[in-house]
């Protein structure tokens, strides 16, 4: 009998059994984190998905900013010598939130250093062409300011019964939106504070008297008028900056 090749296998064309599959080497995973599947691609002609929050009814309100707050402001501080407005239209453009410049007619008047005309040696012609010269410098100062959205307070003596040392011409120099506030305390205060005074700024005491009483014209103008007897600086302030706030409401 013919023996198949290989001796005992199964010869060609005969049933017999099958080596088995070699095995196949392990699917990488997709690329992120190990071991996760990649993430399905989004549908087309999809957007994300915006929460929208639950309507409660309330409406927020934007922070309440007491005061003239971020308004750009022109304001005349008008007061006789020794009523402090100086110090005060100083302190309140230093303390506010925005760009305020200070402007001080007496400064203004003492840039002319020789042939200054001193009105405590006479008011004169020389004394008030002086005059009307820095009110007009300090108007363009002001208009110059407020047309780069700077503020500005400026300070004068300015009397109610005295047209060329008068409110009129501010306003034509500065602009309508001028806004005039009166610093005038008592007499006892203003004497005590000039005697504190040294060199051109200080008056005498009759002097003083006699333009308080001048002032005392603005009652019944219906500007606003802010008694500081007994308020300090940063009072003074604070009362104007609340005076001005309600000029503009």
């Amino acid at each position: 009998m013919q023996q198949g090749v290989g001796g005992g296998s199964a010869g060609w064309g005969q049933p017999g059994p099958h080596p088995a599959a070699p095995p196949q080497p392990p699917i990488p995973p997709a690329q992120g984190w190990p071991g996760m599947p990649p993430p399905m691609p989004a549908p087309p002609h999809t957007h994300p998905v915006v929460p929208v929050p639950e309507a409660t009814g309330h409406i927020p309100l934007p922070p309440a900013v007491p005061g003239t707050g971020a308004a750009t402001l022109a304001v005349l501080l008008i007061g006789p010598a020794g009523a402090g407005k100086t110090t005060v239209a100083r302190h309140w453009a230093s303390t506010r939130p925005v760009a305020t410049a200070h402007i001080s007619l007496d400064d203004v008047r003492e840039w002319v250093c020789s042939g200054f005309a001193d009105p405590q040696a006479g008011w004169n012609e020389h004394s008030e062409a002086q005059y009307r010269l820095a009110r007009r410098t300090c108007g363009f100062a002001a208009r110059n300011y407020l047309a780069n959205g700077i503020s500005c307070i400026l300070d004068d003596a300015v009397f109610p019964d005295r047209p060329v040392v008068g409110l009129g011409g501010w306003k034509r120099h500065v602009g309508p939106t001028l806004l005039p506030v009166v610093l005038l305390p008592g007499l006892e205060i203003v004497l005590e504070r000039n005697a504190a005074r040294s060199g051109n700024r200080r008056l005498s005491d009759e002097e003083v008297a006699r333009i308080h009483g001048r002032m005392a014209g603005w009652y019944g103008s219906g500007l606003p008028i802010i008694d500081n007897s007994h308020l300090d600086v940063e009072a003074t302030a604070r009362a104007l900056d609340e005076t001005l706030a309600r000029a503009l409401a």
